[in-house]
């Protein structure tokens, strides 16, 4: 089967979305590793500040996949609210609405480059695969301690 193209300029307007929100994630994780205090503060610091990391690494991969396709990556930032809201749940509560966010932008890209492209098909399937795990993350850590069941998102 031949693959068909795909619409370079909305691939690349979606990319420079991916960049432009992992890059509002990495202030985000930034600002909330700041604001946690409390006898759990070091590890919940550690993990938020592995997220700030996470979402770094994302945007790269973003801008990069801009460049392979000839195109300029976004100097903008994706939107930031400050809610005011720091307690360990409105932080958690805030994360899974992001990841649920980024996962969106992974699939939409997904949809507009399968079939056609099967460099840009496995990049939104890996994203989507990373997205899902942090988003399932969240979830458990959303969970009382010996509570199994699926925290409601």
């Amino acid at each position: 089967m031949s693959e068909q193209t795909y619409d370079k300029n909305a691939v690349v307007a979606l990319l420079n979305e991916i960049l432009e929100t992992e890059l509002a994630g990495v202030v985000r994780y930034t600002h909330y590793a700041l604001m946690v205090f409390g006898y759990s503060r070091i590890p919940i610091v550690s993990w938020l500040r592995g997220e700030a990391t996470t979402c770094l690494a994302h945007a790269n991969e973003a801008g990069e996949m801009v460049t392979h396709l000839g195109a300029h990556p976004s100097l903008k930032i994706g939107a930031l609210l400050e809610t005011q809201a720091h307690g360990i749940n409105d932080i958690l509560m805030e994360s899974l609405d992001a990841e649920k966010e980024g996962l969106v932008l992974y699939k939409k890209l997904l949809e507009l480059v399968r079939d056609r492209s099967v460099f840009l098909e496995e990049y939104a399937r890996k994203m989507i695969a990373e997205e899902e795990m942090h988003l399932g993350e969240v979830n458990k850590m959303l969970r009382k301690p010996g509570e199994i069941e699926r925290f409601k998102d």
